[in-house]
């Protein structure tokens, strides 16, 4: 996983409206950029709908939110729509950015292990530069947590 000081990775993915989006795009703001796995699931909903309801304190902040699965567009565009969520939703169908954090690996689920998003979130300065990592994330009060962080910086 990419750690805080290092560069983060720029890339281009496609948004829920099929609009390409790169990283850089957002270069000279501070980027809460955020991996979950799967489009309207418990933990990733209740994520989601957290980084929704903060979401005008961290525009505030002078950061955007920026959200990574390996759903894909249509599946982002009805997540979206459903929960009214303000902020892009990248496709990361074969999962080469989410490698690339180090927001892909190894999991275990019910005795079974296989490879999934690693729910993770890097905090990303003005010159795209890693400032805090949350590695495996709770999704609960998590939106929170960057809020308070984005405050201090």
């Amino acid at each position: 996983m990419l750690k805080a000081g290092e560069r983060a990775v720029d890339f281009v993915l496609k948004t829920a409206e099929h609009k390409e989006v790169s990283l850089s795009d957002f270069k000279g703001k501070k980027i809460v950029l955020y991996f979950y796995p799967k489009d309207d699931t418990p933990g990733c909903t209740k994520e989601a709908c957290g980084f929704r309801d903060v979401y005008d304190y961290i525009l505030e902040a002078g950061a955007v939110v920026v959200g990574i699965s390996p759903d894909g567009e249509k599946s982002h565009d009805k997540f979206r729509n459903k929960y009214n969520l303000p902020f892009y939703l990248l496709s990361d169908e074969d999962h080469k950015i989410s490698e690339a954090y180090g927001a892909w690996g190894e999991k275990k689920m019910y005795g079974k292990t296989y490879m999934g998003i690693i729910r993770s979130t890097f905090i990303i300065d003005e010159e795209m530069v890693i400032q805090k990592v949350f590695p495996k994330v709770s999704p609960e009060g998590h939106a929170e947590e960057v809020l308070e962080l984005l405050r201090k910086s």
